[in-house]
């Protein structure tokens, strides 16, 4: 089981989920959740101690990955542990409570009527994903295609955070859709090749973009995408459903049960069914680029050295800011809806919570950055102080679906 602390006791008692949100007034502290993956080298940019990386062993791979405000597990294959991937609330009692948990206890008073009413639960997550080199060329299945095998559909997001690239790793751009004009059949061509050619060059169909410090990407269900080796604050919906679909990168091989993971038994092999896992339309928009990059949108109007931005704005699902407050400075920082949120820059207070980003975390210690504030308490306010003369203090928020604040109407 890979919770954040494994020194804390695992507890499920509805009375400390109260308590929780009691102690807290409304502000949940959440401990930290790595995940590995064993098709990844770690960029070593998440401020996990280099001796930790590969804390659960060579054979699951190093943790390049840290799971955000979700109530959902990993899918890592059969060594998978059975809380991979969950957040943990930590207790008044200094307990782990898990986050779904505390969710489906708490309901309406922690994320709302709208959301609880509509969806019943919480529905997305983020996470900071972190490779040292550019991920495999791979799609994620839209709810209609996830629901075949028991799963759910997983449009995501990207934006990157200055504040957590000091490099940009081997590979920094990413391959996004298929060039206009792609075929079916030329797709299913170099599919045809996963395993069999070394390389099967299926990126030879996309274009790749540089990436920007600062700015981001809408990635809906059903498009493809090979992500950059820069480390990547990721909101998404609440699933880990996908399909590799180039064989080759970074110099090593990919296995294909990686291609046919999430795949009905009775389809596996059938590389019509990948094709079919793919919105052709959105792969080979001649218009892709002004349809999904997302360059940061200013809020006017706030209190006098709070500075936030919307960073993620074109999916229904999810969205986020980038909150910067000054050094010194104070401000009740007030939202629409539920949020998680984590501090990637500077020291300070967050209602009553001592709030800071660490510079380095052990495997299996607590930290201060990590937070998930209810619904009651977004609309009230929550007062947040600056502690440092110098350093500003910055936290990216995630919210959950429809939020009545977001700029923009969602991308086609």
């Amino acid at each position: 089981m890979i919770m954040a602390t494994t020194s804390i006791a695992r507890s499920t008692r509805g009375v400390s989920f109260e308590d929780a949100l009691q102690q807290g007034q409304g502000v949940l502290r959440l401990m930290p959740t790595w995940v590995p993956r064993s098709f990844c080298v770690p960029g070593r940019r998440i401020r996990l101690d280099p001796r930790d990386y590969f804390a659960l062993g060579g054979e699951r791979g190093g943790i390049d990955e840290r799971w955000l405000s979700s109530t959902v597990r990993a899918d890592n294959g059969p060594l998978t542990g059975p809380d991979e991937g969950l957040s943990f609330v930590l207790g008044p009692d200094r307990e782990a409570l898990p986050f779904d948990e505390v969710v489906a206890h708490l309901g309406a008073r922690l994320i709302g009527e709208r959301l609880w009413g509509k969806y019943g639960g919480w529905t997305m997550y983020s996470k900071f994903f972190d490779n040292e080199g550019p991920l495999p060329f791979h799609v994620h299945h839209t709810d209609a295609m996830a629901q075949l095998v028991g799963r759910a559909g997983k449009p995501e997001s990207y934006y990157f955070a200055p504040q957590m690239n000091n490099h940009l790793g081997t590979t920094p751009w990413s391959f996004f859709g298929l060039h206009p004009g792609t075929t079916k059949d030329e797709f299913k061509q170099r599919l045809t090749g996963f395993g069999r050619e070394g390389d099967n060059r299926v990126t030879d169909l996309s274009c790749a973009y540089r990436i920007q410090l600062g700015t981001g990407w809408d990635m809906p269900a059903g498009v493809l995408h090979a992500p950059a080796s820069v480390c990547t604050y990721e909101p998404q919906a609440a699933s880990d459903v996908f399909a590799m679909c180039e064989c080759w990168t970074s110099s090593r091989t990919i296995s294909d049960d990686l291609l046919w993971k999430d795949v009905p038994k009775e389809h596996r092999g059938d590389f019509d069914f990948i094709v079919a896992l793919l919105d052709w339309e959105k792969n080979t928009d001649p218009n892709f680029f002004q349809e999904r990059f997302m360059s940061p949108i200013s809020l006017d109007g706030g209190p006098e050295g709070l500075e936030e931005k919307w960073v993620v704005y074109r999916s229904a699902g999810f969205s986020a800011k980038e909150l910067t407050l000054a050094p010194g400075a104070e401000a009740v920082v007030r939202d629409a809806a539920a949020y998680g949120c984590i501090v990637t820059q500077g020291r300070g207070t967050f209602g009553r919570w001592t709030v800071e980003s660490p510079t380095l975390v052990r495997f299996g210690q607590l930290t201060a950055d990590e937070y998930f504030v209810s619904e009651p308490a977004a609309l009230e306010g929550v007062l947040l102080r600056n502690l440092s003369e110098t350093e500003p203090l910055v936290m990216l928020k995630h919210f959950g679906p429809e939020n009545p604040e977001t700029p923009l109407p969602t991308s086609k």
